[in-house]
């Protein structure tokens, strides 16, 4: 996801100057030198060093997270200290939680902190939000986002797309809801609903999953009367996951395998990388719905998606889809489109339709479908 940030910012102005950071320096290098060498500048840095990654960030105007979301509220303070605008990935509710607690101190600061920039949470958050806006009154407000491959492989039919601690993560944490315009927490892998896309995407299926609402249900709780988020995948795919977590695979209890100590979820996403990554063409779908009334008639919005694969940059769908929204947000902070200072989640300030401008132009196309 970092690469696919770098490569768009690069690619959006021969005016920016970009610093890849990571802890791991040929990394950075080999993948600077990929892009553009001479216009990014790879840097060494470990993300849990308070004081180096201040001294770095106070050097650029915007910061950009793409680590384990464990690191942003971390990187979050770092950045008010620094007094460098901030973005990131996000997914995690709890870690997001504590960035919001920052906001006033990002206001002093004067900068913007915006937490869930990626695809879901992100993209279809802020979607969700300008469709809601769009209605006098909500009834229904669904989102439905997953990354497959497009040549599936059994048994699960889905190869890892982004960080398989993630994975694990959306499928273990409880989903956050709306019942009846009230917030509740159900389990994730349940609700299972037939779904269908254009071809070849027609036999699919969505379950709840945790994190991909952002703060969405907080934001709408007694607006909207049913809000949800689920993950699309392949059918089949629901159950067969279900089973595995049932016998302990995510656990992090741990475990004696001969002479060493491990947990079962250690093993598992050992296991996940092993044998789901394919390096294969992938697809990104999104459907985002709202029903409702508008000028006292039933009026439904939709928002449609389908991103493949990028063969000539090898760029792949999540990648595009996650990290140009990313990079199109912290030029926003940069050029003012996005002037309100303190910390937010995007679908409370990013806004929607020049979102949508800025993905066209990156071959990223959203219909809207009234």
């Amino acid at each position: 996801m970092g690469k696919a940030i770098a490569f768009d910012l690069v690619h959006s102005s021969p005016d920016f100057t970009v610093t890849l950071a990571d802890i791991d320096i040929e990394r950075a290098s080999r993948v600077a030198a990929s892009i553009d060498p001479n216009r990014i500048s790879p840097q060494k840095i470990d993300a849990q060093n308070h004081g180096d990654v201040v001294r770095l960030m106070s050097q650029h105007t915007v910061a950009i997270s793409a680590v384990t979301f464990h690191l942003n509220y971390l990187l979050s303070k770092a950045a008010i200290e620094a007094g460098s605008h901030f973005c990131d990935l996000g997914h995690d509710d709890g870690v997001v939680a504590q960035q919001l607690t920052e906001s006033h101190r990002a206001l002093h600061a004067n900068i913007t902190l915006i937490a869930n920039c990626g695809l879901a949470p992100g993209l279809a958050d802020i979607l969700a939000m300008d469709a809601f806006q769009q209605l006098d009154k909500v009834d229904s407000l669904h989102l439905r986002v997953g990354g497959l491959p497009q040549h599936p492989h059994p048994p699960l039919n889905y190869q890892l797309v982004f960080s398989a601690e993630g994975l694990i993560e959306e499928y273990t944490l409880h989903a956050t809801v709306l019942r009846g315009g009230k917030i509740r927490r159900i389990e994730s892998l349940t609700g299972i609903e037939n779904l269908s896309f254009p071809p070849p995407f027609e036999n699919l299926e969505a379950f709840h999953t945790g994190g991909g609402a952002s703060r969405l249900p907080q934001l709408l709780e007694g607006k909207v009367d049913s809000l949800e988020y689920k993950t699309i995948r392949y059918k089949g795919h629901c159950k067969k996951m279900k089973t595995l977590l049932e016998l302990g695979f995510a656990e992090n209890e741990p475990l004696t395998v001969g002479h060493r100590l491990i947990t079962s979820r250690e093993l598992f996403l050992e296991l996940l990388k092993k044998r789901l990554t394919f390096d294969e063409p992938d697809a990104v779908l999104l459907l985002v719905s709202a029903r409702g009334r508008k000028n006292g008639k039933k009026h439904q919005i939709s928002y449609r998606m389908v991103d493949l694969f990028d063969k000539k940059n090898s760029i792949t769908a999540m990648m595009r889809t996650t990290s140009f929204p990313t990079s199109v947000i912290a030029q926003m902070m940069l050029d003012g489109r996005i002037a309100k200072r303190g910390a937010f989640t995007a679908e409370e300030i990013v806004p929607a339709r020049p979102l949508i401008e800025e993905l066209k132009k990156r071959n990223i196309t959203i219909d809207i479908i009234r």
